[in-house]
């Protein structure tokens, strides 16, 4: 039998779903888990999302349609940009995707050839690295400082930048640590991707979930238009994780190529889906205050629970739904405590080291749970640590 591609063996699974396949097996043996590991939120698709879907099957919405998306689904994306931030781009410049991921990977491959660099934060979503490797790109990762709250220090891009550099990925609000980057950093990080002349795509799928702070988009300084490229979706704001509706708003040119590799690749997207889509966007919006005063009470019962572990210490998120704490207190490495939790508390996070290099000496816990179950696991990890 011959060999695999090469690049099978650069590529990595994440280790959200590693050990989500621990806990199941741990379950199975019947060992009580709290789970603290995925990235979703716990509550249902808002009922006109749904409604809208359903209709959209009953209506026989149901066959092949335009690779960028139905017409109205694309204008819907065109307001949402422009309300949320603050310009307008063409038509010709969106793109209806399945999802967040094949929207780093369709970016990826359409702009960066084997050997030149991709710039990343570290830690940061294990996809930007393994789809780096994977297309035989240089990876840069940039070490995100506790001192700067995790936030992406464009000075450290710019000692880092090469001219063979022509990907730099921003994620703010950022997975797994929480920070936002401010609108300085922001536009510094766009003066230098000019000064360089390399993209920037900006991840901004948490960009509805902010606790105090304000939101701005590294899009706006050039309006998506030149080297700038915004990737969103609806899986974090809308709870539509398994839907699997995102999108990308860049330069026409690129947009229109990336648009030829979906035709080659799964031609389009479902317009059932695209319509619950709509629905999301231009229906109430009343399911996400809930959500977010929800996330709001379970951070800070989660921060200040850890903050009272001896040998632990955690900074207040200002987005997403994760907490990031420091955990070299303990004296034993990310992937060994939080192996420890697992097996010995009944709490399964990740390590940080999932997410690069530079999680060494953290653990990420998803506060998309309830209250109860934060209530429970505190203690229980507590209990764990001091037994160390």
């Amino acid at each position: 039998m011959k060999s695999l591609a090469d690049g099978m063996n650069r590529i990595l699974s994440e280790g959200a779903l590693t050990v989500l396949r621990k806990t199941k097996i741990l379950e199975d043996k019947g060992q009580s888990i709290l789970h603290f590991e995925i990235g979703q939120p716990d509550f249902p698709t808002p009922d006109h999302v749904k409604k809208a879907g359903i209709q959209g099957i009953e209506d026989n919405y149901t066959r092949y349609t335009v690779t960028e998306g139905i017409p109205e689904f694309v204008q819907t994306i065109q307001k949402e940009v422009e309300i949320t931030r603050g310009y307008t781009p063409d038509l010709n410049q969106i793109l209806s995707l399945p999802g967040g991921k094949p929207g780093i990977y369709l970016t990826m491959i359409s702009i960066v050839n084997p050997g030149e660099e991709i710039i990343f934060p570290d830690p940061g979503f294990p996809t930007y690295g393994s789809l780096s490797r994977y297309i035989g790109a240089k990876s840069i990762p940039i070490k995100l400082k506790e001192e700067n709250q995790f936030r992406l220090d464009p000075v450290d891009i710019a000692e880092n930048i090469s001219e063979r550099t022509k990907l730099i990925i921003l994620n703010s609000p950022q997975n797994p640590t929480g920070s936002v980057m401010t609108k300085a950093e922001l536009e510094h990080v766009a003066e230098i991707a000019e000064e360089y002349d390399c993209f920037i795509l900006s991840d901004e799928i948490y960009s509805k979930i902010l606790y105090d702070v304000d939101f701005f988009s590294v899009t706006s300084v050039d309006e998506a238009s030149e080297r700038s490229i915004l990737l969103d979706g609806f899986s974090k704001s809308h709870s539509m994780t398994g839907w699997r509706l995102g999108y990308l708003v860049g330069p026409e040119s690129l947009i229109q190529k990336i648009s030829t590799l979906i035709v080659n690749a799964f031609t389009c997207i479902p317009e059932f889906i695209q319509r619950a889509g709509i629905a999301a966007l231009t229906g109430p919006m009343n399911h996400l205050e809930l959500m977010m005063n929800a996330f709001r009470e379970r951070r800070e019962v989660l921060v200040n629970g850890l903050n009272e572990i001896p040998s632990v210490t955690c900074q207040m998120p200002e987005g997403a739904f994760y907490a990031w704490p420091n955990i070299t207190g303990t004296g034993l490495s990310s992937e060994e405590l939080a192996h420890y939790l697992l097996h010995e508390a009944g709490i399964a996070c990740l390590p940080g080291t999932a997410f690069g290099p530079g999680g060494e000496g953290y653990l990420r816990f998803s506060y998309a749970t309830s209250i109860d179950t934060i209530s429970k696991a505190i203690p229980l990890v507590r209990q764990a640590i001091e037994r160390l």
